[in-house]
């Protein structure tokens, strides 16, 4: 359906939502002649129906140039421009969330005429919509007072800045159409997961445009998304550090992410929780903040959320260069690590997950030994061992010494023969879930099985994860599956993955593409350009204009321009194109 251009932009004859997303300002939008607008901390602001654009259309990062037109989002104010369109209705959202109550006394939302603008106020947020000589400006704010300021752009330079904004995402001009294209929605993906707050401060990396009511960022989807920032934006991965570091409780536990909404949001959201807690049969099967312990949680007490906050630091310093991050939050390291050293067994070192699905396998009830886990957990010891060698050498020695002792147990414990991998998970009753999942990859990246097993590991993953080579999966070749078999007991899953091929089941995560891809690479194993476009290549021939969650032939996609998805751009930039390319070995 859509076909790469050699420079990096997507074409289709036939119009596909674009999703938007800008350092505030977020969008759905169809050039068929509507656009749902919603803002970074506050939620849905209504919907905005124009007359049709005419294709052929070009799709590019937070751009649509049209036959005719387009739609052309700017990056330094709130405000989007639809270019040679009539207005056609202006429809305010009721409320900012499908969890936001509105009561009687809620004041209604308003819209001011004046002239050829229309002023839309809710209790949440505002927009403004100026017609003018065949082009339609939309602006969005916290407050009428923040959409009025981004008034201060014209047509022309909202144009300029979406064309600015495009060049910025192309960071890999010289790869082909199909891998070049893949890089600069990658890009994207991780440039607009950058977001701010009214007042212009850092207020997190969002995990994607479905994660904004109530606005969240999250420890395994940030530090996913910033393996491509480390080298295009560190500021942001300092500052989203500073964010999470106030997401850690003392004892080291670590929600899945920390809330960063704006006022107004806030104040529902809390409204809701309290809600939820007071009459929990008005909320029957839906999904409700049941774990959501503390005001800033999403969802509390994820067993890899601490893990991933030390990895964040190990990771930028390397980058950097810049220690004071670490020593500034060393603290926090200490209380983490003493945490999962807490969880081992009688006679062991490595730590036990509690049974619940609070890791990123979140439809998964995994219990025991998680192969997933116990990467991060040797990651982390021995990202303490080397963060903490000069000026705490005490934990630094004992990080070091269990990381080994946690190498010797994982191979002993968890390596299955028969599959040339690593169990999923082994449960305290002796339960082994010895599927192959492209989680496990963490015992490879993170270095807690030898470079033999892992060469071994991704051959076995090349023979039964992609699709191309797994005869058994019935949908042919469509990508690489994140699990094969299915899960063996229907009680270990629920929701989305109880279904063999979905979600945590066996779909295609990109993130995960990335990290298979980059571990062939660093064993020199080649065949990496297979898990690095694949997916991309699946979302032009179904119409999907931006980088997926995760997707599978029988069950269609998740979200659209999730974050993490930005991993194999981040692949492409940091081995360069000859590595992506390179043949099996």
């Amino acid at each position: 359906m859509m076909t790469p251009t050699s420079q990096g932009e997507i074409i289709s004859r036939h119009p596909v939502i674009l999703p938007i997303m800008a350092p505030r300002l977020q969008a759905d939008a169809h050039p068929d002649g509507y656009l749902d607008l919603a803002l970074w901390g506050s939620g849905r602001l209504g919907r905005i129906r124009f007359s049709k654009l005419a294709g052929p259309y070009v799709y590019g990062p937070n751009r649509i140039i049209a036959e005719a037109g387009g739609i052309f989002v700017a990056q330094s104010k709130p405000i989007l421009l639809i270019r040679n369109a009539r207005l056609e209705g202006i429809y305010p959202a009721r409320r900012g969330a499908w969890w936001h109550e509105i009561d009687e006394d809620s004041p209604r939302a308003k819209i001011i005429k004046r002239n050829n603008r229309r002023t839309v106020v809710t209790g949440w947020g505002a927009m403004i919509i100026e017609v003018s000589n065949g082009d339609i400006r939309v602006a969005a704010g916290a407050s009428e007072e923040e959409a009025e300021a981004a008034f201060g752009l014209a047509g022309d330079a909202i144009v300029a800045e979406a064309a600015d904004y495009v060049a910025r995402c192309d960071v890999a001009p010289k790869a082909d159409p199909v891998m070049r294209s893949m890089v600069m929605q990658g890009a994207h993906a991780a440039f607009s997961s950058i977001r701010l707050d009214e007042n212009g401060v850092f207020a997190g990396l969002a995990a994607g445009q479905a994660y904004s009511a109530p606005a969240r960022t999250y420890y395994r989807d940030g530090y996913w998304t910033m393996q491509i920032l480390l080298k295009l934006a560190p500021e942001a991965v300092r500052d989203e550090i500073r964010l999470l570091a106030k997401g850690i409780q003392p004892d080291g536990e670590a929600p899945s992410g920390v809330i960063v909404t704006g006022p107004a949001q806030s104040r529902a959201w809390q409204n809701f929780v309290l809600d939820c807690r007071l009459n929990p049969e008005k909320y029957h099967g839906k999904a409700v903040p049941e774990h959501h312990n503390r005001p800033g949680d999403w969802w509390s007490d994820h067993f890899d959320s601490p893990l991933f906050f030390i990895l964040f630091l190990v990771d930028y310093v390397d980058a950097t260069g810049d220690t004071a991050e670490a020593l500034l939050h060393w603290p926090l390291v200490t209380a983490i690590v003493e945490r999962y050293l807490g969880f081992a067994g009688p006679g062991s070192v490595l730590p036990l997950k509690p049974r619940n699905d609070r890791d990123w396998a979140d439809n998964v009830y995994r219990e025991g030994l998680v192969s997933y886990n116990l990467g991060l957990f040797v990651g982390a010891l021995d990202a303490v061992a080397k963060l903490g060698a000069g000026h705490d050498p005490a934990l630094a020695r004992k990080a070091s010494e269990t990381a080994q002792h946690a190498r010797a147990e994982i191979e002993d414990k968890l390596f299955v023969p028969s599959r040339n991998g690593y169990a999923d998970f082994i449960t305290p009753d002796g339960f082994v879930e010895d599927h192959l999942v492209l989680d496990s990859l963490t015992l490879s990246r993170y270095g807690a099985i030898s470079p033999t097993r892992a060469a071994g590991l991704l051959k076995a993953m090349e023979a039964a994860l992609e699709a191309r080579n797994n005869k058994q999966q019935p949908y042919g070749d469509w990508g690489v599956l994140c699990a094969f078999p299915p899960f063996k007991r229907a009680s270990d899953v629920r929701s989305k993955t109880a279904f063999p091929f979905r979600y945590h089941n066996g779909s295609d995560w990109p993130y995960w593409d990335g990290v298979y891809a980059e571990e062939r690479i660093r064993h020199g194993l080649g065949g990496a350009r297979y898990a690095l476009i694949r997916w991309w290549e699946a979302c032009l021939a179904n119409g999907w204009a931006g980088a997926v969650e995760y997707f599978s032939p029988p069950y269609g996609r998740g979200s659209l321009l999730q974050g993490w998805s930005a991993m194999p751009a981040a692949v492409v930039l940091k081995y360069g194109l000859e590595a992506a390319n390179a043949e099996n070995r």
